[in-house]
């Protein structure tokens, strides 16, 4: 009776910390206030857009994204201020393929996969913050196409 009553405990125990290390870092709160988070098609490859409803510029700054296997950085769109955008080559677009390599320089390569840190679907990101010096995670979900 008191081996079993030891195994559940261990049992239970080794559940819990196994649910709890899948999560390590992934922060619950968000970093700001996100308007409807999208993503499009361009002739480079992937354009996600985060528009930013509030954020404190202070404490928080937003850095890279993991979207669709790849990671890219964060900028901030110079003519709207509250709109982040992270572009994703996939190596779709004019290259120009000549035998003479220096006619080719100006070709962009496609980006390399990068997996996540966290699993993710295919409507979901994850968000590379940096919030008080410390480098921080956060799930973006519901993430639509727009053309």
């Amino acid at each position: 009776m008191i081996k079993s009553l030891f195994f559940m405990v261990g049992l239970f125990t080794l559940v819990l910390f196994a649910s709890c290390g899948s999560n390590k870092g992934l922060q619950e709160r968000s970093p700001a206030q996100f308007n409807q988070v999208y993503y499009s098609y361009n002739s480079d490859g992937i354009e996600l857009t985060i528009p930013v409803a509030s954020i404190q510029d202070e404490r928080v700054s937003l850095d890279a994204v993991y979207f669709h296997g790849m990671k890219s950085d964060l900028n901030k769109n110079a003519e709207k201020p509250n709109l982040y955008v992270a572009n994703f080559r996939m190596g779709s677009g004019d290259m120009v393929m000549d035998k003479d390599p220096a006619k080719e320089y100006g070709n962009k390569p496609p980006q390399m996969p990068e997996k996540s840190p966290f699993d993710i679907d295919e409507d979901e990101a994850i968000l590379v913050f940096t919030q008080d010096d410390e480098i921080k995670y956060y799930k973006l979900t519901g993430i639509v196409e727009k053309d």
